[in-house]
């Protein structure tokens, strides 16, 4: 895929405190059909203060999202967030309970982060908010069982790479990556570009600080132990910067 690198010689990281809610807090359960405008007027307050009160960053919900909809919540929607709508699995966690934690479905938080199986390893960043299609609040006992499946250390064979990041959004950029994959039909999909040399286009890949990947793009200037990751937006490529992460190389 034709694409620009978005590098910085140093980057800032932004951090998010753990708060609770409070206790007096009312919660509503959203359901199929509703906004945030609907919710604000049958509960007496504005779209704004729901948005405050949930760290919500858009006015995109979803089905079975719980919302605080009286008194007052202090910091992130969840403890279990990092603050910037992200959420870094640790050892033992499993998708159901991420997905419990943060008021969403199984189904909508593998649909965000574009995740086509229940595995996820320590160290993988999981989105909680973003685009995602309708979903089944029910899910057949042996889906449940694969969701709770904890999360492990990613075994293979690990090098150490410098890395980059992209967006489809850059300027002469197609969106499609070499082996076909649509990144505007996803902005959420973990997709690196690898020099195939390296590492085989199509491998599945866990990066350190970016998770669970599929090698499925190249770039003219990916050469060598460098990779390029996509991210949804450029301020996400800019924040990323250039450093060293390992890889390791799962299939």
């Amino acid at each position: 895929m034709k694409k620009q690198i978005i590098a910085l010689a140093a980057t800032t990281m932004i951090g998010g405190g753990l708060f609770g809610t409070a206790a007096s807090a009312q919660t509503y359960t959203v359901k199929s059909g509703d906004t945030l405008w609907g919710i604000s007027k049958n509960h007496n307050t504005t779209v704004q203060q729901l948005k405050s009160a949930n760290s919500l960053s858009s006015d995109l919900i979803f089905p079975n999202q719980r919302l605080e909809v009286g008194g007052k919540a202090s910091g992130t929607a969840s403890a279990a967030s990092n603050g910037n709508g992200t959420y870094t699995v640790k050892p033992g966690d499993t998708l159901f309970k991420i997905a419990s934690r943060n008021g969403l479905s199984v189904q909508s938080l593998k649909a965000i982060n574009g995740l086509s199986s229940d595995r996820i390893y320590a160290g993988d960043k999981l989105s909680l908010s973003g685009q995602v299609k309708g979903v089944s609040a029910s899910r057949p006992a042996a889906e449940t069982k694969a969701a709770s499946a904890p999360a492990q250390a990613p075994q293979g064979k690990t090098i150490s790479v410098s890395a980059t990041a992209y967006t489809a959004e850059c300027a002469g950029c197609s969106g499609v990556t070499a082996t076909g994959i649509d990144l505007n039909a996803n902005r959420n999909a973990k997709v690196i570009a690898v020099d195939p040399n390296v590492i085989p286009l199509g491998s599945k890949v866990h990066v350190e600080g970016y998770g669970t990947a599929v090698a499925g793009d190249t770039g003219g200037a990916i050469k060598g132990n460098r990779i390029d990751i996509h991210v949804p937006t450029e301020s996400e490529a800019l924040n990323w910067g250039r450093r060293t992460v390992n890889v390791t190389i799962l299939n």
